[in-house]
C-alpha cells in the first residue's frame, strides 16, 4: 500500500506540468517590437495579440496570428508565421469539423505560401518552390481561384530568377488564364507584365510590346494610375532596347509626369534615371545631367540606396564623356560607398532572419521535446494505474516488473532520442556548409557581372554618339545589336579635313576576349588618323594594320587576332573604301553595286599587301551599306539555316523607298522575327548612309 502511494505521488507532478503546457505555447509572441510600427498597423496588432491569449482553441488563434502576419511586414513576420504553421497543424491533426476544416486549409494555404516567401528571401530556392507547391495543392483542394492564381505566378517568378525562362514562362501563362477566368484585374495586369518581361530578356520584343500594351490598356480601364505609370515606363524600356527613339521617350516622359502627378517618390527616381541614360546615349549630356541629378536628389530625400547606386554610376559615365574629371571620381565614391552600403545592409538583414528561425526552431525543438516527454508521461500514468489495480489484486510482485519494464522502456528511448538528435546536428552543419558554399559562389558570380556591364558602359562610351553621327551623315542609320553584354563588333567614325570617316568592324570572336580585342584595334584607328593625320582608307587600314601587330607582339604568346573591316571616306559626293574581308554595297536604280574587300585582316596574315583604295562618283538617291557578317550568317526561319547574303540583298532593295530610321526597324524586325527561339551567334553591325 505504501508503494501505491508512492507511485500516485510521483505521477502527480506530471499532471500538473500537462495543464500548464498550453499557457506557455509560442510565448515569443510578446516580444513584438511594436514601437516601430504605425498607429494602425500597432492597434491592429495589439488587438490581435489580446484576442490570441484570450483564444481557447486554436482556430480562434489562428484568426489571432493571421492578424500579426498580415501587419508585421518585417523580419520578425518570418517567426509569427511559422508559429501558425505549427499551430494549424496540430489543429488539423485534431480532425475537426468539416465546416473549420475548411476554414483551416485557407489558413494553410496562406501560410504555405508566405513560408515559401521566406525561403525565397533567404536564396533556398528548392525549399520556396517545395512550399509554393504545397500552397498549390491545398489551394486546389479548397477551389480558391484567385489564391491560384498568385501562387503560380510566384511559382514562375521563382523559376525566373534561376534563368529558366520556358518554364516561367509556363507558369506565368497559367497564373495568366486563371486571373483572366476569374476576372482580377489587379494580377491580370501583373501577369502580362511578367510575361513581356521574360519575352523582353528573350529578346522577343514584338511579343514584348504586345503584352505591355495590353498590361497598359487594363490599367487604364480600371484607372490605376501607380499602375500605368509602372506600365509606360516598362514601354519606353522596350522601345529604347528595340531602337525605336523617339516612342522610347514619349513614354518615358508620360511615365515621369504621371508619378509626379500621384506623388510615388519611387517612380518618379527610376523614370528620371532612365530619361538620363536615354539622353545619355543620344550624346545630350545637359539633359542627361538634368534627369540624373532629379533621380539622385530624390533617392538621397527618401534614403533609397539601391537607386543611389545605380544614379551615382550613371553619373559617373555622364561626367566622364563631358570630361568633368572632379565630378566622375566624386560620383565613383559615392557609387561604391552606396554598393558597399547595399552588401552590408543585406548581410544584416540575412543574419536577423536566420537569427529569428534559429530561435523559433530552437523553441520548437524545446516544446516539441516537452510535448513528446508529456505524451509519454500519459502513457505511462494509464499504465501504471492500471499497475495499482493489478497491485492491489496480485501484490507487489507485478508491480516491481512493471517498473523494470518502464525503466528498460526510457532508457531504449533516450538511446534512440540521442541517435536522432546526433543526426540533426550532422545535417544542420553539412546544410551550412553547402549554404557557404552556394553564397560565395553567388557573391563571385555578381562581381563578374558587375564588372562585364561597367566594361559594357566603358565600351559604350567609346563609340561614336549617335548625336555626332546625325550631324555629320544626316540620313543615316546604325543597327548594333552585340550577341553578350560586351562585343567584338564597333562602328567607327572621324571627322577630318572636310572628309566623313566611318567604318564598320569585326574583331575576332565576341564577349569579353572580342571586346578586347576591338579596343585594340578602335585605338589603331584613332591613331592612323589623329596622330599620322591620314584620310586616304586604304594608308589608314595599312597603318592600323602596323599598330595592331605592333601592340599584339608585346605579349610573350603569339597572338593572332585581328579585325575585319569597311572604312569609307564620304566628300560631297566622292566616296572612298577600302576593306578587309568586308565588302561595300552601293544601291543605285533598285541594282546593287557591290566591290569586294581585299582578302587578309587587320593583323598576322602570311604575304600581306597594301589595302587597295577604290574610288566613286556618287547620285543623289544612292544608298551605302557596310556590315559585318553576324547578320547574314544568323541562323533561323523553319528549318533553322542561315540567313545568307542572298536574302539580305533582297531585304535592302524591298525597302529603298523607306527613310534610313524605318529601314532599320525593318532590318531589325526582319533579324528577330528569322531568329525566333534560336540563340544570337554573333554580334551584328549594319550602317547605312543615303545621299541627298
Amino acid at each position: 500500500m505504501r508503494c501505491l502511494i508512492y507511485i500516485l505521488f510521483f505521477l502527480l507532478p506530471f499532471v500538473g506540468f500537462n495543464q500548464n503546457y498550453a499557457d506557455k505555447d509560442y510565448y515569443l509572441l510578446d516580444s513584438l517590437d511594436l514601437d516601430a510600427l504605425s498607429q494602425d498597423d500597432k492597434k491592429i496588432i495589439e488587438s490581435s495579440l489580446k484576442d490570441y491569449h484570450k483564444s481557447k482553441d486554436d482556430t480562434s488563434k489562428i484568426i489571432a496570428l493571421n492578424g500579426i502576419c498580415e501587419n508585421m511586414m518585417d523580419d520578425a513576420w518570418h517567426k509569427y508565421q511559422f508559429y501558425q504553421y505549427e499551430i494549424i497543424k496540430k489543429s488539423l491533426a485534431a480532425h475537426p469539423s468539416p465546416a473549420v476544416e475548411k476554414s483551416l486549409f485557407f489558413s494553410l494555404a496562406f501560410a504555405l505560401n508566405n513560408i515559401g516567401y521566406i525561403h525565397k528571401d533567404h536564396g533556398d530556392m528548392a525549399l520556396a518552390l517545395e512550399y509554393y507547391h504545397k500552397s498549390l495543392k491545398v489551394q486546389n483542394k479548397v477551389g480558391d481561384k484567385q489564391g491560384i492564381g498568385a501562387i503560380l505566378n510566384n511559382i514562375g517568378g521563382i523559376y525566373n530568377g534561376q534563368g529558366d525562362t520556358t518554364l516561367a514562362l509556363e507558369y506565368y501563362h497559367k497564373s495568366l488564364k486563371i486571373r483572366e477566368e476569374i476576372l482580377d484585374n489587379d494580377g491580370i495586369a501583373n501577369s502580362l507584365n511578367n510575361i513581356a518581361h521574360i519575352y523582353q530578356s528573350q529578346g522577343k520584343s514584338n511579343l514584348a510590346l504586345e503584352y505591355y500594351h495590353r498590361g497598359l490598356k487594363l490599367q487604364e480601364e480600371i484607372a490605376n494610375k501607380h499602375g500605368i505609370a509602372n506600365s509606360l515606363n516598362n514601354l519606353g524600356v522596350a522601345y529604347h532596347k528595340n531602337g525605336n527613339i523617339p516612342l522610347a521617350l514619349e513614354y518615358y516622359q508620360k511615365s515621369l509626369d504621371l508619378q509626379e502627378e500621384i506623388g510615388y517618390k519611387q517612380g518618379v527616381i527610376t523614370s528620371s534615371n532612365n530619361l538620363g541614360d536615354f539622353y545619355r546615349i543620344q550624346g545630350n549630356i545637359p539633359k542627361a545631367l538634368e534627369y540624373a541629378k532629379k533621380s539622385l536628389a530624390i533617392s538621397q530625400e527618401i534614403g533609397y540606396p539601391l537607386m543611389i547606386q545605380k544614379t551615382a554610376e550613371l553619373l559617373v559615365i555622364i561626367y566622364k564623356q563631358e570630361g568633368n574629371y572632379k565630378e566622375e571620381l566624386s560620383m565613383y565614391k559615392l557609387y561604391i560607398q552606396m554598393r558597399d552600403s547595399m552588401k552590408n545592409e543585406a548581410t544584416q538583414k540575412a543574419a536577423v532572419q536566420q537569427q529569428a528561425k534559429y530561435e523559433y526552431e530552437k523553441q520548437k525543438a524545446v516544446d516539441d521535446a516537452e510535448h513528446d516527454k508529456q505524451i509519454a508521461i500519459e502513457q505511462e500514468a494509464k499504465a501504471k494505474q492500471q499497475v495499482i489495480t493489478y497491485a492491489t489484486a496480485g501484490g507487489l510482485g507485478l508491480v516491481v516488473i512493471f517498473l523494470v519494464f518502464v525503466f528498460n522502456r526510457l532508457q531504449v528511448t533516450k538511446k534512440q532520442k540521442l541517435v536522432i538528435e546526433t543526426q540533426k546536428v550532422e545535417v544542420e552543419q553539412q546544410k551550412e556548409v553547402v549554404e557557404l558554399a552556394h553564397h560565395e559562389l553567388e557573391e563571385k558570380n555578381r562581381e563578374i557581372m558587375d564588372s562585364i556591364t561597367y566594361a559594357k558602359r566603358i565600351q559604350n562610351a567609346i563609340l561614336p554618339q549617335l548625336k555626332v553621327v546625325k550631324e555629320y551623315l544626316q540620313e543615316s542609320f546604325i543597327l548594333y545589336k552585340p550577341k553578350d553584354i560586351v562585343a567584338g563588333d564597333f562602328y567607327w567614325m572621324e571627322h577630318k579635313e572636310g572628309k566623313v570617316l566611318f567604318a564598320a568592324a569585326d574583331c575576332t570572336g565576341h564577349g569579353v576576349p572580342g571586346a578586347m580585342v576591338s579596343v585594340v584595334c578602335n585605338n589603331g584607328l584613332n591613331r592612323s588618323v589623329r596622330e599620322y593625320g591620314l584620310t586616304n582608307p586604304g594608308e589608314i587600314l595599312n597603318k592600323t594594320r602596323e599598330i595592331v601587330i605592333a601592340e599584339f607582339e608585346k605579349s610573350e604568346d603569339e597572338v593572332k587576332d585581328g579585325m575585319d573591316i569597311a572604312l569609307c571616306s564620304l566628300e560631297g559626293t566622292t566616296l572612298k573604301y577600302a576593306g578587309a574581308n568586308n565588302p561595300l554595297w552601293i544601291i543605285r536604280n533598285n541594282e546593287i553595286i557591290e566591290t569586294k574587300a581585299d582578302k587578309q585582316p587587320i593583323g598576322q596574315f602570311e604575304n600581306p599587301t597594301p589595302y587597295k583604295t577604290h574610288a566613286f562618283e556618287l547620285q543623289k538617291g544612292d544608298s551605302i551599306y557596310v556590315f559585318s557578317d553576324g547578320y547574314v550568317d544568323q541562323f533561323g526561319g523553319d528549318k533553322g539555316k542561315k540567313f545568307k547574303a542572298a536574302a539580305f540583298r533582297t531585304l535592302l532593295l524591298s525597302i529603298q523607298d523607306k527613310s534610313m530610321e524605318e529601314q532599320q526597324t525593318i532590318i531589325n524586325t526582319a533579324f528577330e522575327d528569322w531568329k525566333g527561339n534560336l540563340e544570337q551567334i554573333d554580334d551584328v553591325c549594319i550602317i547605312g548612309v543615303k545621299i541627298i
